[in-house]
């Protein structure tokens, strides 16, 4: 039996997942502008002389996207989520493209402002963030997970307890958590940079 394509995007995730490559074509326009708001939202936190826009941003991230095999597809808030770390793992790449050709200069900073609970003056590395990320990927993934879902992705608290199949209260105690050990570490790499 073939799904029923008006049904919404979680049904055209299923169908994807299932092999149907139509699925992916009829999806895209239903889930195009949220994916163009998590573009946005990344890209008002890099600097404005950027050259990637936010649709170029959707268009790499849909590039990689299409090329993905074997995923579950759960629902639209999954694919929003794979979509924002399409996102930030793309913004990276440039960064570091971009470190390497200016021999460490030019780092993409990214305002933690629009973050709850962090110090309003905190401006980061993009690329410290996110080997900052990675450490703590390293130990505790899920807390990895949380701040990649809230921060860069832009997933309220219960779109992340969804997500990650926890409980909201989890979702606070490790973005919590994530927050002041990435705070204390990207402020460690800082002073070791400039000793």
């Amino acid at each position: 039996m073939s799904p029923n394509y008006d049904s919404g995007p979680t049904e055209l995730l299923r169908a994807w997942s299932q092999g149907d490559g139509s699925a992916l074509d009829r999806l895209v326009p239903l889930v195009y502008e949220e994916l163009h708001r998590l573009a946005r939202r990344y890209m008002r936190q890099e600097r404005p002389d950027h050259t990637l826009q936010a649709t170029s941003l959707v268009n790499e991230a849909y590039l990689r996207l299409i090329d993905i095999n074997r995923v579950e597809w759960r629902d639209r808030t999954h694919f929003l989520a794979v979509a924002a770390q399409m996102m930030r793992r793309i913004l990276v790449e440039f960064a570091r493209n971009r470190q390497r050709q200016k021999r460490g200069g030019g780092a993409v900073h990214v305002s933690l402002d629009d973050v709850p609970d962090l110090p309003e003056s905190s401006e980061l590395d993009f690329v410290a963030l996110s080997d900052a990320l990675g450490s703590l990927a390293t130990f505790d993934s899920r807390m990895s997970q949380v701040v990649e879902l809230r921060f860069f992705g832009g997933l309220t608290v219960a779109e992340t307890a969804d997500v990650l199949e926890i409980s909201p209260e989890t979702v606070m105690r490790d973005w919590k958590t994530a927050k002041a050990w990435l705070i204390r570490e990207l402020r460690r790499g800082l002073s070791t940079a400039s000793s």
